[in-house]
This record gives C-alpha cells, sequence and structure tokens, in this order.
C-alpha cells in the first residue's frame, strides 16, 4: 500500500505576518519578534497576493551588518523578489524541490486565484520528516522485538 502524498497544506503554517512593501525593516523586525516568526509577506495594499518576502536574514545581512537605517529602509527596499510561491495542493516534495531551486528556505504558500494561504518553511518539512523517521526507527524496533520473542 502507498503512503498517501502530504500537500503542502499539510504543513504550511496558515497564520501569516504580512506587511506592505512601505513598512519599515523596523517594524518588520518588530512584528517577526511579537509573532515569533522569521519572516514577513509582503502584499499589496489592495489584494491579498504575495508579492515578495522579507527574512529575519535579509535584514540582518542586507541592512544591519552594511549600517544602513531600519527606520526609513522598507519591506519593499530589500524583499525577494518576484516572490517564490507554493499553491496550497502541491505535494511537499516539490516544494522543496523549488526551496531547492530557488535556494530560499521559507515559500509563501497561495490558495484558490493566488491568493496568501500561509507560509511553508525548511522548518516544517525537516518536522515532518523526522516524524517520519520516527515511526521508521518504530518499525525496525518492533520487529526485533517480535523476532526475538518469538525465536526464544
Amino acid at each position: 500500500m502507498r503512503t498517501p502524498t502530504t500537500t503542502v497544506r499539510d504543513l504550511a503554517i496558515h497564520k501569516v505576518v504580512t506587511v506592505t512593501s512601505n513598512t519599515t525593516l523596523r517594524d518588520c523586525a518588530e512584528a517577526m519578534r511579537e509573532e515569533h516568526v522569521g519572516s514577513v509577506v509582503l502584499i499589496d495594499p489592495g489584494s491579498p497576493r504575495p508579492v515578495g518576502i522579507v527574512t529575519d536574514r535579509d535584514i540582518v545581512v542586507e541592512a544591519v551588518a552594511v549600517g544602513l537605517d531600519v527606520t526609513t529602509l522598507t519591506a519593499g527596499d530589500i524583499a525577494a523578489k518576484p516572490v517564490v510561491t507554493v499553491r496550497d495542493d502541491e505535494d511537499v516534495l516539490d516544494a522543496l524541490a523549488r526551496m531547492r531551486e530557488n535556494g530560499v528556505r521559507r515559500l509563501p504558500v497561495t490558495g484558490p486565484h493566488g491568493h496568501l494561504a500561509g507560509v511553508l518553511s525548511l522548518d516544517d518539512l525537516l518536522a515532518a520528516l523526522s516524524e517520519q523517521l520516527d515511526s521508521i526507527v518504530r518499525v525496525m524496533v518492533a520487529e526485533r522485538t517480535k523476532e526475538n520473542t518469538t525465536r526464544r
């Protein structure tokens, strides 16, 4: 029996912190801290479609490390554009391939009509994979235990 495919919808975080292009990097960082997230997704004010993403690393590497003013620099100034997204009905292996191909650790997730529906991070994928690996190890241990019990 084949294991059912896991979709992006199954693993994505659906509560997304969003900002607009004119949000300062300081405000982005503050929102990340308050919400305990590592990224914010840029949306156009009149549309729920993602247009960019800013990560905590982007703020540090692109602004803080080079001495730029995070109170005047905006999310739109440093956001990864065009944003790489994944549809919520896609397989997680396709999402992982997209991350690898584009060198990103987070993908905004889109639903019907391209509207923002969540964020999928490499951490989400690693957590799911570790659960599956744990299940495999438990099968191996159970098989050994059964074999030891029946052969005595």
